[in-house]
């Protein structure tokens, strides 16, 4: 019955170790996560920003086709 019960103790250890790993690499994947969704914002602003630019550079010049 004892070696059962240290049995059982040991294994409840390793599975306690098991989830403080895997909350360490969750808690990091997060991390990671959170950083590339404000680069990607980031980035995602400045890509509408230079799209109304161009929008706007490419409205002022008249076709090619004018031959001005």
């Amino acid at each position: 019955m004892e070696d059962r019960i240290e049995r059982l103790e040991a294994i409840t250890a390793e599975q306690e170790r098991t989830i403080e790993q895997l909350n360490e690499v969750v808690y990091e994947q997060q991390k990671q996560l959170d950083e590339l969704e404000k680069l990607f914002n980031i980035m995602a602003r400045k890509f509408k920003e230079l799209a109304e630019a161009s929008e706007m550079e490419t409205s002022d010049v008249p076709p090619p086709h004018y031959g001005g």
